[in-house]
């Protein structure tokens, strides 16, 4: 599939605002609750991986899993938390708390790019890094229970795992062997099946709920993670990481006006902190590089 740039571009908003339903849809369930929920998504996500994928890739995917190298296997692993802390962090906390904290993954990135691969951090994203940090201590300074804490702990373990994820393949890539994300998302859907199954006893998810944990698996989450490497083929990392970020504000408005779940004015200003910090230092990188 070939896109030009302003086609990808539209393509990635498209995405972002795929990403940006799991909350105002969460909100909806009837009687699903925390790990089912969570177990619900990664199994309809998986069934949806397995026909999506040899649509794109033809069969030499799966042949791909089981000759998979041990960065292969980590990536699973990480987008397997992904899934897992997402889904949970949304039950304990609000949409606005879980995205405005999961936008810090390109700082972590970073972080840990810096420690463990080496990569040389800017000025500027130590700056953004401080700024950022100011706005998420901002943030729930005010929220301060107990709930608030424990799905900011689950929330931070998403954009962590995707830090972990991004630096395990590049480091994969400069030793001559890169990883194929694609299928990776496959493995991570078919562990976080296995490791919430038992945790999601007794079911209580509704007919209602399974449409909509359905739809969650392949139209929030197969289909964009597809579309979103498709995209990364045409678009530079910071244009990714900027068009990105329209999650936030998507998710934040489609749960205020779909679930009526009115951010907080501290939510607010924090967030407003952050991504700030994110959306400056992604612009200067961007024109240092062209």
């Amino acid at each position: 599939m070939k896109l030009t740039h302003n086609r990808a571009v539209v393509l990635m908003v498209a995405v972002a605002l795929m990403w940006s339903t799991a909350g105002v849809i969460t909100r909806h369930l009837e009687s699903a609750r925390s790990f089912e929920i969570t177990f619900w998504r990664s199994a309809f996500t998986a069934l949806s991986l397995l026909v999506i994928l040899p649509f794109f890739q033809g069969r030499q995917v799966f042949r791909q899993i089981r000759q998979g190298t041990v960065a292969f296997w980590i990536s699973g692993v990480c987008w397997s938390v992904m899934f897992t802390a997402f889904m949970v962090a949304l039950t304990l906390t609000s949409v606005a708390n879980v995205l405005v904290t999961m936008s810090i993954g390109p700082l972590l990135t970073a972080l840990l790019a810096r420690i463990f691969i080496g990569h040389r951090i800017p000025t500027r994203t130590w700056i953004a890094i401080v700024v950022a940090g100011a706005g998420i201590v901002y943030m729930y300074a005010s929220q301060v229970g107990d709930a608030s804490l424990v799905g900011t702990l689950v929330t931070l373990c998403v954009p962590l795992a995707g830090a972990v994820n991004w630096t395990v393949t590049q480091h994969s890539h400069a030793q001559g062997h890169d990883v194929d994300l694609v299928p990776a998302v496959l493995v991570g859907a078919v562990i976080s099946v296995a490791l919430t199954l038992p945790l999601a006893f007794p079911f209580q998810a509704t007919s209602h709920d399974l449409a909509l944990l359905a739809f969650l698996g392949l139209g929030q989450l197969a289909i964009p993670c597809v579309l979103s490497v498709i995209c990364a083929r045409v678009l530079k990392a910071p244009e990714i990481s900027l068009l990105a970020l329209l999650e936030v504000i998507f998710g934040i408005l489609l749960a205020w006006v779909g679930a009526h779940e009115v951010p907080s004015a501290s939510v607010l200003t924090g967030g407003a902190v952050v991504i700030g910090a994110l959306v400056v230092n992604e612009l200067i990188g961007w024109r240092n590089r062209r």
